[in-house]
């Protein structure tokens, strides 16, 4: 891991947890696991203190256990990528409440909060904070779908203590067909939890949490379907998205590069039954086809099992865009002729110096300084050939080859943006501090003219009221809105650029052998 990416979990886990909580995630870090006692010598916390921390980490899946080499002591582990899915909640929110509407984003909500919970307390909290007329069948009705569509997974729980072989660390586990086994909920153990009738329910020790990897398999999904409808239109994006359910129906989202094989029969059946898009319908083949050879290289053809089938190629496919996002960023960073000299030299895999020019036809002394920048600034990288029989008197002749190693120039940008993300937290957190009296006394005005305006009172004492802040405060207020907005639209966008990123990473680490005819 990265020092910017370092710096970003930090003030991340500063943000939402607290000091201790980041002093002892720091002190994780950098190792792959410490005892209680290395913890609280490091960080200098009271026992009580590290171990509060500690806590609140397991609870929210930051921070793994296993036993000592000796068996005596738990040590812990901090799992890194899963801090970053912080400044996704967000949109783990929006995604909910797009597929399962207000109860379904109101239970996500819940267990973002709390980490995990039992799906009784879920509910329970759903109808207490957001809405008291909602029936409870509904919150456990859409609990459930979130259960059977792998949107909420269930936690391991400890064995039994006859099973336990060590009482210092205790084991988790889980059998694979309750992890997405929907529970048993009785709606009158609830209604008398809910008033006060009873302790709790029968599931109070079965905890449930948000499955991060089905919500990032919808957030990849909907990056592919929007490269295909900026590209192709509408209704090729459409039928991108069938070809993706009919592929999830054979294929583990995660465990391939590529797709197992799918017919265009089988895509077909699935828009039929559930598109009205009668244009797609009319003209399948054509839009199939269209995908397959575009140079996207979303889906491709594959000869196996006699022909007439197509697979999806992830590993091709965030190429492709990785590629583009380089590009757009070399454009914007030098200019349009730099990018034409990033093309040329991924169009040639490797060229001399004196060829750039001539393929992207840009003056000789103009290509030579904008390459060299793309060198410096490491988007391009240098091979450097030896010529046979050069002997040891004079310079050694040799052929110097531009190239481009994607994997490298990904993971500089990564770099970049996880350090544009620090920068852009940081600089929210100092805009609030700054700020923090004239914000404080604007959101009161606010709930304060909500309040009259409920109440029915006349405009004239509103306007009263927001006369108490000066026009000098309401156009410093204003001009921090600003900011903080911006900075946060640049949070949004450098994540789905991170994500971009991290997918591309993912598919292009393991490539398995493809048996094409």
């Amino acid at each position: 891991m990265s020092i910017f990416y370092g710096k970003l979990c930090s003030v991340i886990l500063k943000q939402v947890f607290g000091k201790n909580v980041q002093s002892v995630a720091e002190c994780l870090f950098d190792s792959i696991s410490r005892s209680l006692s290395v913890i609280i010598k490091t960080t200098n916390l009271t026992r009580r203190e590290a171990t509060t921390a500690l806590a609140i980490l397991i609870k929210f899946r930051l921070v793994t256990f296993t036993p000592s080499v000796s068996g005596l002591i738990p040590e812990y582990s901090l799992n890194r990528d899963a801090i970053n899915y912080i400044l996704r909640y967000p949109r783990y929110v929006h995604l909910a409440q797009t597929k399962f509407g207000e109860n379904g984003s109101s239970i996500v909500e819940e267990l973002i909060r709390s980490g995990c919970l039992p799906a009784s307390a879920v509910i329970i909290k759903c109808m207490n904070n957001y809405d008291n007329k909602v029936k409870p069948e509904l919150y456990r009705d859409v609990f459930n779908t979130m259960v059977t569509e792998n949107y909420l997974i269930r936690l391991p729980v400890p064995k039994a203590r006859e099973e336990v072989v060590s009482e210092v660390c205790p084991t988790l586990s889980i059998e694979d067909y309750e992890v997405f086994l929907p529970p048993d909920l009785d709606l009158m153990e609830l209604m008398n939890v809910q008033n006060g009738n009873m302790q709790h329910c029968r599931d109070h020790e079965i905890f449930w949490q948000i499955n991060f990897e089905r919500f990032h398999q919808d957030f990849r999904d909907q990056v592919m379907v929007s490269a295909v409808e900026k590209k192709l239109g509408a209704s090729a994006g459409e039928c991108f998205k069938f070809i993706l359910k009919t592929m999830y129906t054979k294929t583990n989202p995660w465990q391939q590069s590529y797709s197992n094989p799918f017919t265009l029969a089988e895509v077909k059946h699935l828009i039929d039954k559930s598109s009205k898009n009668l244009e797609l319908m009319k003209y399948l083949d054509q839009y199939v086809s269209l995908i397959a050879e575009d140079s996207l290289g979303f889906i491709r053809k594959t000869g196996d099992m006699g022909g007439g089938q197509f697979v999806v190629d992830f590993e091709r496919s965030f190429e492709e865009l990785a590629y583009t996002t380089v590009e757009s960023i070399i454009t914007e960073k030098f200019g349009s002729k730099a990018s034409r000299i990033f093309r040329v030299i991924r169009m040639k895999k490797y060229i001399e110096q004196e060829d750039i020019q001539k393929e992207a036809m840009i003056p000789a002394k103009e290509a030579k300084l904008l390459a060299y920048s793309l060198v410096q600034e490491q988007f391009l990288q240098i091979k450097t050939i030896r010529k046979a029989g050069g002997g040891g008197a004079g310079p050694a002749k040799a052929f110097y080859l531009f190239q481009i190693k994607l994997r490298q120039i990904v993971k500089m940008l990564l770099d970049i943006c996880y350090k544009a993300l620090y920068n852009a937290i940081t600089r929210t957190d100092f805009e609030k501090n700054e700020n923090k009296r004239l914000i404080d006394k604007s959101q009161k005005l606010e709930s304060i003219v909500d309040a009259m305006r409920e109440r029915g009172d006349a405009e004239e004492y509103i306007e009263e009221i927001r006369e108490t802040m000066t026009p000098p405060e309401r156009e410093i207020m204003d001009n921090v809105k600003l900011r903080l907005k911006t900075l946060a639209n640049a949070e949004l966008a450098l994540d789905e650029t991170i994500f971009l990123f991290q997918m591309y990473l993912f598919h292009t680490a393991y490539r398995p052998p493809v048996k094409t005819k």
